[in-house]
């Protein structure tokens, strides 16, 4: 229902509605809707790690696929309006701001380690806290904001900065996302997730029915 009707558009009661349920029911598992839209925020970074694990896969290095990531997201959110929504909702609770910052530090640990050599965990989870915002800002344009294709070149340079990825690598990298049907990516990458999640609250039924 959040990403049907949009998270702000999506009550406790209506939800309750659709499942048959009292709003006790559901708030004795899910006291705010928070708590639901962090379950979402769970399903959303493990898909983004499947995609990134298949797009290495298919000869994308796992740099190129994380600026893909982010290029998609913006996408989504040039494009939809229940996407941004959903991403808004998602980078402003702290519940799940904190999900994906922790969640991004472990595969940028995993992905920028090349180039950040004698980095702790803290020093991640600082860097993660810069990135989320610049992220926020690229995904979420005011009315004197630069274009999609701009706000995605400063973003990943600034990103790949930040975690001291070489000038060339950087260029070579932001040239080969804006050479792309991004657009095309961002709408082919909500479809899929809206995918993922229904399957996944599907299989989420069958085991709690099973456990029964």
């Amino acid at each position: 229902m959040f990403l049907e009707r949009g998270y702000d558009k999506t009550s406790a009661k209506a939800i309750c509605q659709e499942l048959g349920i009292s709003t006790g029911n559901l708030t004795y598992y899910f006291p705010t809707k928070e708590h639901i839209l962090a379950i979402l925020v769970e399903m959303l970074c493990d898909f983004q790690r499947k995609m990134i694990e298949q797009e290495t896969g298919e000869g994308y290095s796992s740099l190129l696929s994380l600026c893909l990531e982010l290029t998609a997201m913006a996408a989504i959110c040039e494009e939809s309006e229940i996407g941004k929504d959903f991403y808004l909702a998602a980078y402003t609770h702290p519940k799940t701001l904190t999900i994906i910052r922790d969640n991004d530090a472990k595969k940028a640990k995993d992905i920028f380690g090349v180039y950040c050599e004698g980095w702790t965990e803290v020093n991640y989870r600082e860097a993660e806290m810069l990135v989320s915002g610049i992220e926020f800002a690229t995904m979420m344009p005011t009315e004197k904001s630069a274009p999609l294709d701009v706000r995605i070149a400063g973003a990943l340079d600034a990103i790949m900065m930040i975690y001291n990825v070489p000038k060339e690598v950087r260029e070579r990298k932001i040239q080969k996302v804006l050479a792309m049907d991004y657009l095309e990516i961002g709408k082919k990458v909500l479809a899929a997730f809206i995918a993922y999640t229904e399957d996944a609250t599907e299989q989420a039924i069958e085991d709690l029915l099973a456990a029964k």
